[in-house]
């Protein structure tokens, strides 16, 4: 009956995180939206902190969509491994992908459809192969699992990196380099999921009618929560703002899944419960995912689709022939000419022999006689 369960609340948790990858996928795009229009009003941009998107209905609406999409993902981490959940995010770049091919004129090319498909096969591979069991099921296990001394180093070099990154990387290379503002949302965001994973298991354990409110535990992981998310928001439109949707989406997929996995491992112990070829899967999945997304926007610029291809294979059809042709034709000239040097060569080399024949024919006449 427990295992029913388990596999029972595995599904719920797998839902419920596909469908927040089509809500957060969506909100890229209504947010990009929102300040694109802003940028033709001359307001100032969030990229040079301004912060008129407040006023902006579309960027609302991408948020509230990605409320959406991260409830249903605060849902899934209650149901289900964040070694699944987290990869599955993968889902929102093809949607953004997709969308902002549409509604942003971005082009999507065969590399980055390609890109896509290979981030769908990739997910599969790790929901096949995902944990489907739960390490933490109290708060009062989790409290034991935050003072666990690999989480607590791991939790200060994410605050000592995010810190430096925020006040002395972030003004000096934010607007040039896409790696800065990400890399703080992935580092903070891996905090966000811890958070995120305790509150799951505080509002069950609420639904179940234990006396959870009275549980600091639970007040400090809202609000830890609510300031991580915060700097996320701030961060995530920065880079937005500045940089093209399509790179922002999947790198910040590959750096913020890197961050949460290795979270994962440290504090909720997972991996212990799956066997190698299981931890094989997981991480072929994921490489699988990562090289979709490098697919997906290292060649974004270049005009590459099926039927250029079918062109580009045309001409070259043509353009063999041709060349084999040419190359025959000077092949048999220069067979020729060889020949004729060769023949030449012969002649001269002769000329002198039959000279000499010819003397000594006449010598030995002229003795006959």
């Amino acid at each position: 009956m427990g295992q029913d369960k388990g596999k029972y609340d595995f599904y719920i948790g797998l839902g419920l995180a596909i469908s927040s990858s089509i809500f957060i996928g969506g909100s890229f795009i209504l947010k990009k939206k929102g300040l694109l229009r802003l940028a033709r009003k001359g307001s100032m941009r969030a990229g040079q902190g301004g912060h008129a998107y407040l006023k902006e209905w579309l960027w609302w609406a991408g948020l509230l969509s990605m409320g959406a999409g991260e409830a249903a993902n605060f849902a899934a981490y209650a149901f289900a491994p964040a070694t699944l959940v987290t990869p599955l995010g993968a889902l929102s770049v093809l949607v953004s992908a997709v969308l902002s091919s549409y509604f942003l004129t971005e082009r999507l090319n065969l590399h980055g459809k390609l890109g896509c498909l290979l981030s769908i096969l990739g997910s599969t591979t790790m929901v096949i192969h995902a944990p489907q069991e739960e390490e933490i099921n109290s708060l009062e296990h989790m409290a034991k699992k935050l003072v666990d001394p690999g989480f607590l180093v791991f939790a200060t070099l994410v605050i000592i990196v995010a810190l430096i990154f925020i006040f002395v990387v972030g003004p000096r290379h934010g607007q040039t380099n896409i790696l800065v503002y990400i890399t703080i949302c992935s580092v903070i965001g891996a905090l966000s999921v811890s958070c995120v994973k305790g509150l799951g298991i505080a509002i069950k354990e609420l639904i179940a009618g234990k006396s959870v409110l009275r549980n600091p535990l639970a007040w400090f992981l809202l609000l830890a929560l609510v300031a991580c998310v915060s700097t996320q928001i701030n961060y995530l439109n920065k880079a937005l703002d500045i940089f093209n949707t399509s790179l922002v989406t999947p790198i910040y997929y590959v750096f913020f899944t890197t961050s949460v996995l290795t979270c994962s491992a440290i504090l909720f112990k997972e991996w212990e419960h799956m066997g190698t070829d299981d931890v094989i899967g997981t991480l072929s999945g994921f490489l699988t995912i990562i090289v979709g997304i490098f697919l997906l926007h290292a060649f974004k610029d270049i005009n590459v689709s099926l039927a250029t291809l079918a062109v580009s294979i045309r001409k070259e059809e043509r353009t063999f022939p041709a060349a084999n042709g040419m190359a025959s034709h000077s092949s048999y000239e220069l067979l020729n000419t060889e020949e004729s040097t060769a023949n030449m060569e012969d002649r001269e080399i002769g000329l002198p022999f039959d000279s000499i024949s010819r003397r000594n024919g006449a010598m030995m006449s002229s003795l006959d006689h």
